[in-house]
Order: structure tokens, then sequence, then C-alpha cells
């Protein structure tokens, strides 16, 4: 079973919907018994708290199943135990090499496989849940055709 981590700044909004969006597509497409999904952080702000209730309604207005959350910062038990750390921005990308020395090969954009998007915006700021739903999604399915 591969370890894939889900990561963004307070994990309460991108990488929750990231995890969430890849369980429900794993399940549809028969591969969830391939993956660990977990959610990660790179920041303490937001530890301990469910995933934000805008992304919530956004999640559940398109069917994609919520699970229990508490928003957890990435360690270095997460890194050992990673087979992929799927990042949503720049900001993220730096914060993550701040904190390992040896794990380059396991970081990748969650675009890693997806033409024409660049980075997954924060909702947190912008409001625009619908549009990073819509980018993670298609990610997602990109991801999983090449892993």
């Amino acid at each position: 079973m591969k370890t894939i981590i889900f990561v963004c700044h307070g994990s309460i909004c991108r990488s929750p919907a990231a995890a969430f969006i890849a369980k429900k597509y794993l399940k549809e497409i028969g591969r969830d018994s391939e993956f660990n999904i977990l959610i990660r952080a790179t920041s303490g702000e937001e530890i301990g708290n469910d995933v934000y209730p805008p992304m919530k309604r956004e999640l559940t207005r398109r069917g994609i199943p919520l699970y229990p959350h508490a928003a957890q910062r990435i360690r270095q038990v997460d890194y050992d135990k990673a087979d992929y750390i799927f990042f949503m921005d720049d900001e993220n990308y730096y914060s993550l090499l701040r904190q390992i020395d040896d794990y380059k090969h396991i970081l990748f954009r969650i675009n890693k496989y997806t033409a024409g998007i660049y980075e997954i915006e924060d909702p947190w700021y912008t409001g625009r849940y619908e549009k990073v739903c819509d980018q993670i999604t298609d990610c997602i399915h990109d991801i999983f055709a090449n892993i």
C-alpha cells in the first residue's frame, strides 16, 4: 500500500478536499485498497480544527463524503512513511523544504500531471471554493491515472 499525503497551509480547506475527493475517486475506480491517504498542514495555525465550513458545504454539494478531520502539522514520521507528498502552492513547497533535507524526491505539486493549472489557490483568502474543488478534482484524476 502506498501512502499519499496531501498538504496545504492550514489543512482546513485544500488538503482535506484533495483527500476526500481522492478517497471517493479511488473507491469509484476500485483502487481504494492500494492507497493510504493522509492530510497534513505546513503551519501550526489550525491544529485540531475541522474542515472550514465553506469547504464542507462545497464538498457536500458535490456529493463528496466527509470524514472526521482535525488539522495536523506534518512531522518527520509522515515524511518517513510517505511515498508521495502533494502540495498546493509555492508557499507550501518552501515550507516543506525548510522542514526536511532528504525528501525532495517525494514532494510534488498537486498539478504534476495536469496541464493548465500552476497551483491551487487558497480559498480561505479568495472564497473560490468551487474553482478550487474543480481544479483539485482534475488533478486527482490525473494523479491516479499516472501512479
